[in-house]
């Protein structure tokens, strides 16, 4: 039955929120927020020539769901988490790479910076992406030069008795040991934040005021470290890149060809360039180029990123998009923010955003051209193996143990934009004789594909290791019924002489490939790549077994014990250089315990 939009569209609320559309099948197709949502809603039925891709979401359109938020920052981040969620086919979708790395600021009590990568889901707070590794500990080392904060493990941090080295260097301030009080340490924290978000000179006039204040009570050593501090943050202050400036700006730069969209950041705070990154956004057919800038910058600063005063966008947002999105940026930071347009620059931010085009122009032909080198092998290998389509998702499996220990399989996706690594999978194998290769690989195969959407299936699966485990893998689709997957399995050669790998088909005879062919090249990359993600996973779950095996094999020591000993030193290497004095103060530990702890330990190292 159709979608009747003009029942919906009676009762549809005139206040803000967020909508989420579904299909005849259930599936959410499209996420959007609006100040006013049913005139929003009222737009996609009754305006007339709609962009081609909106009449596409029109069309497949069979409920429409709403839910009103309290303020535009509650509608930016809801929107942001359900895209990021359902991955709607119809929005622009700003992909989730989690090897751009990060400062943490930890939620505790003496909180600690540190460097992060990987998914934004812990507890507390993230400055950047920085454009390096290098950057980030940069950072971190000025930081606690500056403001003598910690950077120590928080188990490190719960079991100091004296204070450590940086202590002693003058790089922490001894929250450890209470050298400091948790009021006087919150007070650094909240510096070294001011610093990271570019407002420096609000910093030097708060730290001016500091000086003045401790200089009136006769604190002359601590006006002293004061002093230090201006002057450190006015050398870096004289170091700015940017011409004297001090500016704090994100300017982003759209640059689109062939269908493929690249959105070029780069990052300035208080004058000093962090570095630029670009982002290639999923991007629906036809979506226009102010929508996709739009998308990008709710979902970029709906992700606890931290806005700067001022973004410079090369594509102007429609104004009712505009209003609120400042109104929801404002929301996140503590100040209010600006958009400003090409159109309004003048001089030096022109000149910059011009430079930020041109490197957004540089990365998609790089793009364009590393896509196309992907395309062209993935097409030579459809051609050696008479494929009447298009390539678009490969998937290698292999396994790791060490003499059937801790077994693990991987999972590797290759598709047209190269390796996927937010696909990737790993799989813990349990229930199977330790070495069983055959099981292993068909417990894998089974837990990836069964009960799958086979829209998701790939195009081609190809397995690590001989006729062997390719027959596994013909029995694992033959009982799930699946015939729609290419199989090909890639096994070493005499020797194991790189080059000289052996490729075979479903019906166990050998594939001939040149070892010069872009296909066997492909084939082999895929391979050992799988083979570098199995091993990685395994040896993380051995190491992991092994460190708590250790407590497990002495007697007396139960789970809560063993949890109890680990948590009071941070893990198993400082309870192997514990002495038994330290050991007995754990809860739950008596003398005589904590000497058997104490032999067990040294006997099973």
């Amino acid at each position: 039955m159709a979608f009747d939009a003009d029942h919906f569209l009676k009762n549809a609320p005139t206040t803000s929120g967020i909508y989420v559309m579904r299909d005849s099948a259930g599936d959410i197709i499209y996420v959007g927020k609006a100040k006013n949502l049913k005139n929003r809603l009222t737009s996609y039925f009754k305006t007339k020539n709609l962009p081609p891709k909106t009449q596409a979401l029109v069309a497949n359109i069979d409920s429409i769901e709403t839910t009103l938020t309290a303020t535009e920052k509650d509608a930016l981040v809801l929107e942001s988490n359900l895209i990021k969620a359902h991955r709607p086919r119809y929005n622009v979708r700003l992909i989730d790479d989690k090897s751009y790395p990060y400062i943490y600021l930890s939620d505790h009590p003496f909180p600690r910076f540190s460097f992060y990568r990987g998914a934004r889901k812990k507890r507390g707070r993230m400055f950047g992406p920085y454009p390096s590794s290098l950057a980030v500990k940069e950072t971190l080392n000025l930081m606690k030069k500056v403001f003598r904060v910690r950077e120590c493990e928080d188990s490190f941090f719960a079991n100091r008795t004296r204070p450590c080295l940086q202590y002693q260097i003058q790089r922490c301030s001894g929250p450890c040991v209470e050298k400091i009080s948790q009021q006087d340490y919150q007070e650094s924290v909240d510096e070294a934040v001011l610093f990271l978000t570019g407002e420096s000179q609000k910093l030097v006039d708060h730290l001016i005021e500091k000086m003045t204040q401790l200089s009136q009570s006769k604190a002359f050593e601590e006006a002293a470290i004061v002093r230090d501090q201006i002057q450190y943050i006015r050398e870096i202050q004289g170091r700015n890149l940017m011409e004297e400036s001090h500016d704090s700006l994100d300017i982003i730069a759209y640059a689109e060809a062939a269908e493929l969209v690249n959105i070029e950041v780069m990052t300035i705070r208080d004058g000093r360039v962090l570095g630029t990154r670009a982002y290639f956004p999923k991007v629906p057919s036809g979506t226009p180029a102010e929508e996709v800038m739009e998308a990008f910058v709710s979902q970029y600063y709906g992700e606890h990123r931290l806005p700067p005063r001022t973004i410079i966008l090369n594509k102007a947002l429609p104004k009712e998009e505009e209003g609120w999105l400042v109104a929801g940026l404002a929301e996140i930071s503590p100040y209010a923010v600006q958009l400003q347009y090409s159109r309004h620059l003048r001089g030096r931010k022109r000149q910059w955003l011009e430079m930020v085009e041109n490197n957004a122009e540089h990365s998609l032909k790089v793009k364009l051209a590393s896509r196309s080198q992907v395309e062209d092998r993935l097409f030579a290998l459809g051609e050696v193996l008479g494929f009447n389509r298009a390539i678009r998702r490969i998937e290698c499996f292999d396994n790791s143990h060490s003499f059937g220990e801790r077994t693990v399989a991987a999972d590797v996706v290759f598709t047209t934009e190269g390796f996927a690594k937010q696909h990737y999978r790993r799989f813990n194998i349990e229930g199977i004789t330790p070495g069983d290769d055959y099981e292993a690989m068909r417990q894998a195969l089974t837990r990836r594909l069964k009960g799958k959407d086979p829209a998701d299936y790939p195009d081609i699966l190809l397995i690590d290791g001989g006729k062997g485990q390719l027959q596994v893998a013909i029995e694992v689709l033959d009982a799930l019924n699946i015939t729609s997957i290419f199989l090909l399995a890639i096994s070493e050669g005499e020797g194991k002489v790189r080059g000289q790998d052996m490729i075979w088909l479903r019906d166990k005879t050998r594939l001939p490939l040149s070892p010069q062919s872009p296909a066997f090249h492909l084939l082999t990359q895929i391979r050992d790549e799988t083979h570098r993600f199995a091993i990685e996973g395994h040896r993380a779950r051995r190491d992991k077994a092994r460190r708590r095996s250790l407590l497990e094999d002495i007697p007396g020591i139960g789970e809560a014990r063993r949890t109890a000993l680990l948590t009071h030193f941070g893990g198993l290497e400082s309870l192997k250089k514990a002495a038994v004095s330290d050991i007995e103060k754990v809860p739950g530990i008596s003398k005589k315990l904590a000497e058997i702890v104490f032999q067990g330990l040294r006997q099973g190292s």
